[in-house]
């Protein structure tokens, strides 16, 4: 058990001295052979903390619990909480949910009425994503836009993804539409700006 108080933020400029740290740690899990992650450069963490697309956890105020940040498509039609990544020391503690739930308060924050999506092959994040609402969809239903995919390259699994037409892979396809009704019973409303716990 951790003794560790871990606190969650909307990242700020106070957040961009973390950069090189989520960097490493989305680096470490991209290399577990069961996640398909992909690589994000310090540079590309900074930018999405500096637009207040990013949502950080921290353990004492002193070191990375972990991250997620927002990427948009199509003009803010769709959202991606995308990057979820967990310090090895604080998973299984239910920390990746809270971070996800705070992603996704976020997003509708900034974007309301937009379909938020998201691939994973990780059993975890689909749990997470199942319990705010999320259903699993055909890639057709996701955003078209090549940027988007582009994103996939440093993924291992992107050449599956090449060799099937975008239309299959690894990943399994989720979509949350605000325009349907969904469940969110488990849903907690936490503050806009932080909240915490002691793990």
């Amino acid at each position: 058990m951790h003794s560790a108080m871990l606190k969650i933020h909307i990242a700020t400029t106070d957040h961009l001295k973390y950069a090189v740290a989520i960097s490493e740690m989305i680096g470490t899990a991209a290399k577990t052979k069961d996640i398909g992650l992909a690589l994000r450069t310090p540079e590309y963490i900074r930018e999405k903390i500096l637009e207040g697309k990013a949502i950080i956890a921290l353990a004492d105020e002193a070191a990375v619990a972990g991250f997620c940040y927002l990427e948009t498509w199509e003009h803010g039609k769709y959202v991606a909480n995308s990057g979820l990544i967990v310090a090895g020391e604080f998973r299984g503690l239910g920390l990746a949910r809270q971070i996800k739930i705070a992603a996704f308060h976020l997003s509708q924050q900034k974007y309301p009425g937009a379909k938020l999506f998201g691939l994973t092959t990780s059993p975890a994040v689909l749990k997470i994503n199942s319990r705010i609402g999320y259903r699993p969809v055909a890639f057709a239903e996701l955003t078209q836009d090549d940027e988007f995919w582009n994103g996939c390259k440093t993924c291992p699994n992107y050449d599956i993804l090449m060799r099937t037409g975008r239309k299959f892979c690894l990943c399994t396809a989720m979509v949350l539409d605000p325009d349907e009704k969904n469940d969110q019973k488990n849903m907690e409303n936490p503050d806009e700006k932080s909240r915490s716990a002691r793990i």
